[in-house]
């Protein structure tokens, strides 16, 4: 039986045709009360001509290199440790699918919990635009991690789960203790409707705007409005142009680095071209 996230969008490509129809319902979203999200530094703002400049260079593997002291290996035992982990379970595929997995979503998180992220797009850190960032670097992974085929797909599950558990917990910390589970559900089918969104947006005939539309619509607009607000313009091109180099540097990433979580998003501490 295929993982249910990849089983859901199936059943979404095979029933909707309509890109419309999940775009990001802002308004109930924003509605999460009193959301407890750290605010943005504005101390390395980043001018417009330089914005413009960025994300225009050559792609390349986002594969940390053996060195890398941010590099997670496997742990290795040997003896009575050994033997006794393996009775546990401990290298089955299963629990070695869980530790890829959290490294996997570890590397998501990193990207989208700093602040500089939310700086150089010019955006607001609030739970509605962490959310939507989240949304943005799963897709990113598990688009990665489907190339792979049955392999991939079933650790994206593993990777799916954890962001569910980890989103319920972002959601009671930003203060939903009441009807929990609606909000989950309604979250949800935001996360499947970007998908969709954005997968649509990236397939061979799609316009040049399409993934700059569904952009602007499900990270950028507060409303969900179609009608891109010029002033915003140039941060939703910088942003567009950030994730199709970032789909690329994935796939030029080895399997071995993905599955493993041994890789790093572009850094945007210090933003280069």
């Amino acid at each position: 039986m295929m993982p249910r996230w990849s089983r859901t969008l199936g059943y979404l490509y095979r029933h909707n045709k309509s890109v419309d129809l999940y775009v990001l319902p802002c308004r109930r979203i924003s509605r999460v009360a009193a959301v407890e999200v750290p605010p943005a530094s504005n101390a390395s703002a980043i001018s417009e001509e330089s914005l413009n400049k960025m994300f225009r260079s050559k792609p390349s593997s986002l594969a940390l290199p053996p060195e890398s002291p941010l590099r997670i290996e496997e742990p290795t035992y040997e003896g009575l440790r050994h033997f006794f982990l393996k009775m546990m379970l401990f290298y089955s595929k299963q629990s070695k699918s869980i530790r890829q997995a959290n490294v996997i979503y570890r590397r998501v998180v990193s990207q989208v919990d700093k602040p500089v992220i939310y700086d150089v797009f010019k955006m607001e850190k609030t739970f509605r635009t962490n959310f939507s960032m989240l949304v943005v670097h799963m897709w990113l992974c598990l688009r990665r991690l489907k190339a792979e085929g049955k392999e991939g797909i079933e650790l994206g599950q593993y990777v799916y789960e954890i962001y569910n558990h980890d989103l319920e917990t972002r959601v009671s910390k930003a203060g939903v203790n009441l009807l929990l589970s609606k909000w989950m559900r309604e979250l949800e089918k935001v996360f499947y409707g970007n998908i969709v969104a954005f997968d649509t947006a990236m397939l061979p005939e799609a316009k040049q705007d399409d993934l700059q539309n569904a952009i602007w619509k499900n990270v950028f607009a507060e409303d969900g409005s179609s009608k891109l607000d010029v002033s915003a313009l140039p941060a939703v091109l910088a942003f567009t142009r950030y994730v199709r180099r970032e789909c690329t540097c994935l796939s030029l990433t080895d399997k071995e680095a993905m599955f493993s979580g041994n890789f790093l998003f572009t850094p945007l501490d210090n933003p280069k071209p």
